[in-house]
């Protein structure tokens, strides 16, 4: 049961409320990737979205001040991998600033389109972007998939409340 609003609690609009409602919504986990000039680039998103079956198409958003925004802004494809429960650390890998991302522990192989695609992960998509939506100062990424797969082993990573978690039964 949830108590009835106070609406004289109520805040005015702003990043930092924006981001505490935001921390109370559970969210899958995924890992963006995109071949670079100076190498693969990725990183941890939580604003990955389903838009549409036919054809089969996805979104997420990246901030344009992110150092993964210049490599996937002139991208043409990138990768999203579905990060299981005992992927933590690589989540965190990939959502440090300044963390060698493709480095040891990470284990990753070059695929379709040049793609960097993650090993051990839930599910992996190869896309080609179609447009990059401006949206404050983040841009909403459509990408068509072109292939992949969603055979991997395991729970879904969720993020809530600031950190990563798993489900519980």
């Amino acid at each position: 049961m949830t108590a009835t609003p106070d609406l004289g609690t109520a805040r005015l609009a702003s990043p930092d409320l924006l981001r505490s409602v935001f921390r109370r919504h559970a969210a899958g986990v995924a890992v963006i990737t995109a071949p670079g000039a100076s190498g693969p680039v990725g990183f941890t998103a939580t604003s990955l979205t389903s838009v549409s079956a036919e054809p089969p198409m996805l979104s997420f958003g990246i901030g344009t001040g992110a150092s993964s925004w210049p490599a996937i802004s002139g991208a043409d494809h990138v990768g999203v991998h579905l990060l299981g429960e005992h992927q933590q650390e690589l989540a965190a890998t990939f959502a440090r600033s300044g963390a060698d991302r493709f480095g040891a522990p990470t284990v990753w192989r070059e695929g379709p389109e040049g793609v960097p695609v993650l090993d051990d992960v839930l599910a992996w998509l190869v896309c080609r972007v179609v447009a990059r939506v401006p949206a404050g100062d983040h841009r909403i990424v459509l990408a068509e998939v072109i292939l992949g797969d969603p055979a991997g082993a395991g729970r879904p990573l969720l993020y809530h409340q600031g950190r990563f978690t798993a489900l519980r039964d």
